[in-house]
């Protein structure tokens, strides 16, 4: 119930200072395990994607954000924690497969797990190659996937920090994709790789972001 009502507040403040435009709602499954898959612009996609999304909507974020100390510290992690976010440890050398085994434990309780398949998010405003991590959490967990695309969230918080500032911004969701036809090859590399093609391609043709095919880890690095 507090969450709910957290959610309410702070989704009347996002309708009157950021007037989002939402178009595909009614493609979300309004029961069962749904991975919603989009691209990753700045800080804030997380918040707005669960405010606007009217099912309660997991994501996993660092655990950093709610181990802070002091009242600050505090209020992070309560704020964090009740817009849908799972504290994981990403940065060990197990990190990536704890949050892959969190976003299974979600779907196979039935309910909605975001993820950007890219990763990160992007360096430079284009989308790029994603991780195959998707691919695994829909064939592991049979959760259909809904891809979404956040346009203009990057106006909100240039280069990922600072202060937010007012823009509209819009998300866009797809049609369901369904993989049911690869069950039981979420270990062939092949079928990993088609099916996280196919999640990015829906991506970018919602987003309309030029496509990158390399990771943006890669280039991250090499800035």
């Amino acid at each position: 119930m507090f969450r709910i009502l957290i959610k309410a507040f702070l989704g009347l403040l996002m309708r009157v200072l950021y007037r989002p435009r939402v178009e595909g709602h009614e493609h979300i499954p309004g029961t069962g395990p749904v991975v919603l898959a989009g691209n990753h612009l700045t800080f804030v996609d997380s918040m707005f994607l669960g405010l606007v999304v009217k099912r309660p909507v997991f994501f996993i974020g660092k655990d950093e954000y709610v181990t802070g100390r002091g009242v600050k510290g505090r209020l992070m992690a309560w704020f964090f924690t009740s817009v849908g976010m799972i504290p994981v440890d990403r940065d060990g050398g197990r990190g990536g497969v704890a949050a892959l085994m969190t976003g299974r434990r979600i779907l196979e309780e039935g309910r909605v797990f975001a993820i950007y398949p890219e990763g990160t998010r992007s360096p430079d405003g284009r989308l790029y190659r994603a991780r195959t991590g998707v691919a695994r959490l829909t064939l592991m967990t049979g959760a259909p996937v809904v891809p979404f695309a956040m346009v203009g969230t990057e106006k909100i918080q240039p280069g990922g920090s600072g202060r937010p500032r007012i823009a509209r911004f819009t998300v866009r969701f797809a049609p369901p994709l369904d993989f049911s036809r690869y069950e039981g090859m979420d270990r062939d590399r092949y079928v990993l790789r088609a099916v996280a093609d196919e999640v990015m391609s829906e991506v970018m043709r919602l987003s309309g972001q030029e496509y990158v095919d390399v990771y943006a880890t890669k280039v991250k690095s090499a800035a």
